[in-house]
């Protein structure tokens, strides 16, 4: 569990300012439309295809964004991060960028193409048990012990900002079609992307109706709407959602995404399945399982989005070859 915070919540100021540090570095991924998508939900529907960042996920903007701003009498101790994979690379990216040493804490189980794909962009890998240990404090100790900075991936105000980006890209390349987003589906685990775009978007556009989505029995995020309160999950393995399995949402996402957000909806494995294999066989796009849970929750009507214009993030792609054999066959 994270420790207690003491940063102020970020604001969209921070996310102009975030976009700022970002220009030229993060790529500015597509917003996708399909005819296929927008018959069979009935609505409008627009993906950001974050699958093409930088390292594969959105984790990048963020990192970046949090690591750049380090000062550089601090930089030669380098960054500690913890991760099931999508964070870990794009601290290792962003790190590597400015020539930072990264140590990222990883599960053993954390698929294979991630650890790999961390290792080869020069991160040192220190392995744990998802279920017996405390990433955060394992991180913590060895940031303390290096004089280290800790990168954490979703409740710190830099890198909610840099997620927030985001957002701000959406809303623009939707008024350039001249149309203005009625509905966002995002992904939650911490909370860091969920919160970074409505930060953005609602800046802009305050009409916006958010939603969480979540994997079933891995919904924390909306228990903790219901509650009031910040809700744990019981199991920290048990869906193909492996990006999304956070024990908690974070102190900082939580308020924004209260604020902010407040509802939320779940798909099962079955249906992010779907929404992987509809990704490649309809878009053309290798999305991972956490990758796809909103547009899994619209392909399984989750929401009435019929003559609405929607939004929603594609928000990686690193998968197991073999998991996504299966998914799309």
């Amino acid at each position: 569990m994270a420790p207690p915070q003491t940063q102020t919540l970020p604001t969209a100021a921070d996310v102009e300012l975030a976009a700022q540090r970002l220009a030229g570095i993060a790529l500015r991924t597509p917003l996708v439309n399909s005819p296929v998508l927008d018959a069979a939900t009935g609505g409008r529907i627009f993906l950001k295809a974050e699958t093409l960042q930088r390292t594969g996920s959105f984790k990048f903007r963020g990192a970046y964004n949090k690591i750049s701003s380090i000062p550089a009498s601090m930089r030669a101790a380098g960054v500690v991060a913890y991760s099931s994979g999508n964070h870990a690379q794009g601290v290792a990216a962003a790190a590597g960028l400015l020539g930072m040493r990264a140590a990222i804490v990883m599960p053993s189980d954390a698929p294979k193409a991630k650890r790999e794909r961390t290792a080869a962009l020069g991160a040192e890998i220190v392995l744990y048990d998802r279920e017996r240990e405390d990433r955060a404090g394992i991180a913590r100790r060895i940031a303390s012990e290096r004089g280290a900075t800790l990168v954490p991936p979703y409740d710190d105000r830099l890198v909610i900002a840099g997620q927030g980006t985001i957002g701000r890209e959406i809303i623009e390349d939707l008024e350039k079609l001249k149309l203005s987003p009625d509905i966002a589906v995002i992904g939650a685990s911490g909370g860091g992307l969920a919160a970074g775009i409505s930060l953005a978007v609602k800046a802009r556009a305050p009409g916006v109706k958010f939603y969480t989505a979540e994997p079933e029995g891995f919904d924390d995020t909306l228990r903790s709407f219901k509650s009031g309160r910040r809700e744990e999950n019981a199991h920290m393995s048990g869906t193909i959602c492996d990006a999304l399995m956070t024990q908690i949402p974070g102190e900082l996402t939580f308020e924004i995404n209260r604020r902010l957000i407040g509802e939320g909806v779940t798909a099962s494995d079955a249906e992010v399945g779907h929404a992987v294999a509809f990704a490649f066989h309809e878009l053309k796009l290798v999305v991972e399982p956490g990758g796809a849970i909103g547009l899994a929750a619209l392909l399984a009507g989750r929401l009435d989005v019929k003559g609405k214009v929607v939004i929603a993030v594609l928000s990686g792609g690193n998968v197991d070859a073999e998991l996504f054999q299966r998914l799309i066959a």
